[in-house]
């Protein structure tokens, strides 16, 4: 239902790279076609109904990850991708509902989870750019 609203802005704005949230569609439903016909590339990981998240990039997409490493969830809201010699990380951050409930418990074990996961993306070494100045 969105897909020619996403292509017509794709088309007019021409990001570099786009991170998707809530794409509510199972990865087979995915419209990869479409998104490649604009000329992106595309990684994505999607469920029907809730969640689902992707990343558009029109430069190639390596060392892909779905989920958080060491966070068993079947709940598609992590998908990251190297682009470049940048790490993008996509992600749509769960809603805790009230404070001592089974959502804000998992929200709590969700966070954590994606703590240590920007801490190990975070510390690994990279080279230093160097920019020109005119």
């Amino acid at each position: 239902m969105r897909l020619p609203h996403l292509l017509d802005w794709l088309g007019r704005v021409q990001p570099d790279v786009v991170c998707l949230q809530e794409t509510k569609t199972e990865d087979r439903n995915f419209p990869l076609a479409e998104i490649e016909s604009a000329g992106y590339r595309v990684a994505y990981s999607g469920q029907k109904t809730y969640n689902g998240v992707a990343i558009l990039s029109r430069a190639p997409l390596s060392a892909e990850m779905r989920g958080i490493p060491d966070f068993p969830d079947d709940l598609k809201r992590v998908i990251a991708a190297t682009i470049g010699d940048v790490r993008v990380i996509c992600l749509y951050a769960p809603n805790g509902q009230e404070p001592g409930s089974e959502k804000y418990a998992y929200k709590l074990r969700w966070y954590s989870a994606l703590t240590v996961l920007v801490k190990k993306s975070s510390s690994r070494k990279s080279k230093p750019r160097r920019r020109s100045v005119t």
